[in-house]
């Protein structure tokens, strides 16, 4: 009789180089180490109770099976009327608009929905950890541009900025898809008119598309306004515009989100959504329809965060942390390099891992953010909690 165990056959990856997200790993690091969690980007107080009512209200009227793939008719048209009024686009909610299971997905799907082996995508980093591996898992090649870092006379990171020259270099005739985030997670930078003028000069003669990762649409600041791909009539005939329920209304664990995009980039988007995850949550898609009719719950977001931001800034005031400019999301970045302790000359995840451990607040390193770290010391706190846990990690924060 054989006694050998079973064989598990092996075969090769589709993704060798990734392993567990930052988020993961600094998430699980501060619940071992019983840290307040300033890492991974989600509010840790409760969603409307209207909006639990009126999903509640969905199930109960019988909304619980199968919806249509491209997601309920009145969600598509509630979103059709927002960008409408917003950003004075029409998308047709027929043809142009599909709801999503959550941002990640509309990025991975729009991506392979284009993108061939062999043709290019150019990304901005520090950019947000699912553009790299949903490249490749379409067989197209990453071209990567960074922000340009800008610091003050001591050399430290103090702000960031489009690199207009690298990526002009960047886009070429191979080039299928530039992938935008405005407002930008890590760095919480704003694009401008502007720059989408810039970046449509920069495209005019090509034929790629632009996908818009726009799900911190409605976290903007100090009188600054989030000008959506939509905005641009040039830009959005060629662009994937992609939003998120979750990050607007407080429900991350949801993951419903929304894809806006012209009829015929919307049919290839549809081909392949139909196979991934074929449709969304039923009755929570009739739940955020009605949710939707009232603007006021998300026209008020940039108060509600901007108190937060405040709140939280000026606590860190008074640390060794110098900030950086926060204009929009829901994160803060610090550099923490001017601190007078030992850790402030380590690298940035092992300076997070000291301050999980050591000092009780999680936050997660910029440099996790580019396929290959790039060190400025800088790191990122979520300031989208309850006072009371703000209150607790500044007190903390204060020691240093």
């Amino acid at each position: 009789m054989n006694q050998n165990p079973p064989l598990t056959p092996a075969f090769p990856s589709r993704l060798p180089d990734v392993g567990t997200t930052v988020f993961t790993v600094m998430s699980a690091l501060a619940a071992k180490h019983q840290a307040i969690n300033l890492g991974q980007g989600f509010p840790d107080f409760p969603c409307d109770r209207d909006l639990i009512s009126k999903v509640n209200a969905a199930m109960l009227a019988d909304h619980n099976q199968y919806p249509p793939m491209i997601g309920v008719a009145e969600l598509r048209q509630g979103v059709s009327q927002k960008i409408s009024a917003l950003y004075g686009h029409n998308y047709d909610a027929d043809t142009e608009i599909t709801i999503t299971a959550g941002g990640t997905q509309g990025i991975l799907t729009a991506i392979l929905s284009c993108v061939s082996p062999g043709d290019e995508v150019v990304i901005i980093e520090p950019a947000y950890d699912s553009y790299r591996p949903s490249i490749e898992l379409a067989g197209g090649k990453t071209v990567a541009v960074s922000l340009t870092a800008n610091c003050d006379k001591q050399g430290s990171v103090n702000s960031y900025s489009i690199p207009w020259d690298e990526l002009a270099k960047a886009i070429n005739p191979k080039t299928r898809l530039v992938i935008i985030n405005t407002p930008h997670n890590p760095t919480g930078m704003v694009w401008q008119k502007s720059d989408l003028d810039c970046l449509a000069n920069l495209v005019r003669s090509t034929n790629a598309l632009i996908l818009s990762d726009e799900v911190y649409e409605h976290m903007v600041f100090d009188g600054f306004k989030h000008i959506s791909i939509s905005s641009h009539p040039e830009l959005a005939a060629r662009s994937f515009l992609i939003s998120s329920f979750g990050k607007t209304y407080h429900v991350t664990g949801w993951k419903v989100g929304y894809l806006a995009a012209p009829a015929a980039m919307m049919k290839e988007f549809r081909k392949v959504h139909q196979f991934n995850v074929f449709t969304v949550n039923t009755p929570m898609q009739y739940g955020i329809a009605e949710y939707l009719k009232h603007a006021d719950h998300y026209l008020a977001l940039p108060s509600f965060y901007q108190a937060k931001r405040d709140f939280f800034s000026t606590g860190l005031e008074r640390t060794g942390f110098k900030l950086l400019p926060a204009p929009a999301t829901y994160f803060q970045c610090v550099n923490y390099t001017k601190l007078n302790i030992p850790q402030a000359k380590t690298s940035e995840a092992d300076f997070c891992s000291w301050l999980t451990t050591e000092v009780g607040v999680a936050a997660i390193p910029v440099s996790a953010f580019y396929s290959k770290p790039v060190e400025s010391g800088v790191i990122r706190f979520c300031f989208a909690k309850e006072q009371k846990t703000l209150s607790a990690a500044l007190e903390r924060l204060q020691t240093l």
